[in-house]
């Protein structure tokens, strides 16, 4: 189905504020139709599995009882948009990368903070569903009338970073000057604790600012590099875990509570599929067996840190984490890092 996303926001707003007037729509069907969205292209092929296939789990397991329209690439709302309209009841639900939303969801930063990416990329159960720091965030998230129906099931492979041009950026004290691109307030604050100068860039757009040098490099995941063919214009990467992200669903809490029982059962049985499934598949079938390997065959230039290096990072990026649990509150922040440093149960 094509739709106009001028006509769509223009007509779901009359539809909402119909709702907001008490004026009650027509009679009820027996299939519920539900409208979801994200940003994301097919080209980002390991990001997209989860994606797609919990939509298709949902339309053939349970296509009698609901419909998903589905809308990826942009093509009903950008990145930025995506929140709004779900707030706004525009949209039923979003798939969304969490590191786009920690300044309007800041208990999700805490899947980017530097020092604790690397131990809950390595132990997954700790962000699944039903799991202590899940159920936290719920809660957090909840205050703003969200909630998170997956995670999927850890975060992805956490954000390096890839620099053009020759040496580039092969140790800490090179991002001093630099431009570097980022997209969360995590790494943000990173890159300026290091002397960078932080510019937030989507990734739709981040080939062109490498190629033009509007930046000097990127704190990026491997999939945005694969997913954006941007490893055309980097040489090397600094393997280090400045950042990382999941991909979450979310939903309006009260149109989740107001789902019919079938509605809800079909979205909880596929949010179980999408939670084994989406980030064990990015992170061992795409990234370690076919991502990592093309780039070398590229090339390119990879820097692994030595434990001096990280040892380094840690202890610069105390001021991200002090920033983010005052920004959450000192109980639910220390609490989370507990949950995911695996201190607590």
């Amino acid at each position: 189905m094509t739709i106009d996303r001028r006509k769509f926001l223009i007509s779901t707003g009359a539809v909402s504020a119909g709702a907001a007037f008490g004026l009650r729509p027509g009679p009820a069907r027996a299939q519920t139709t539900l409208t979801g969205v994200t940003y994301l292209p097919p080209s980002y092929e390991d990001l997209a599995f989860g994606s797609q296939g919990f939509v298709d789990y949902v339309n053939e397991k349970h296509g009698d009882a609901v419909k998903i329209d589905f809308y990826d690439s942009g093509r009903l709302l950008s990145a930025d948009e995506q929140l709004p309209a779900l707030r706004s009841g525009n949209i039923d639900f979003m798939f969304h990368t969490t590191s786009y939303i920690t300044r309007s969801l800041p208990i999700l930063g805490i899947m980017g903070l530097p020092g604790v990416v690397g131990p809950l990329y390595e132990n997954p159960d700790r962000l699944k569903r039903g799991s202590p720091l899940f159920e936290l965030m719920n809660q957090e998230l909840g205050k703003q009338g969200i909630t998170a129906l997956s995670f999927g099931g850890g975060i992805m492979e956490p954000e390096i970073i890839w620099s053009t041009g020759a040496p580039g950026i092969r140790d800490l004290e090179d991002i001093g000057g630099k431009r570097v691109r980022v997209v969360s307030f995590e790494a943000t604050k990173a890159i300026e604790d290091f002397g960078g100068a932080a510019v937030r860039i989507p990734s739709s757009e981040l080939y062109l600012a490498l190629q033009r040098g509007t930046v000097d490099a990127a704190v990026a995941t491997v999939s945005t590099i694969n997913g954006r063919s941007i490893q055309e214009q980097v040489k090397q990467v600094l393997r280090i875990p400045v950042t990382a992200f999941a991909i979450g669903i979310f939903v309006k809490t009260d149109r989740w509570e107001a789902m019919d029982e079938g509605a809800r059962s079909a979205l909880t049985e596929a949010a179980e599929w999408f939670d084994t499934h989406s980030a064990k598949a990015a992170n061992e079938d795409y990234y370690k067996k076919q991502y990592w390997p093309k780039f070398e065959a590229l090339g390119m230039d990879v820097i692994e840190p030595d434990q001096a290096m990280l040892d380094r990072f840690a202890e610069v990026s105390v001021n991200v984490r002090e920033a983010w649990i005052a920004d959450v509150g000192e109980e639910v922040g220390n609490k989370a890092i507990d949950l995911a440093m695996g201190k607590a149960s």
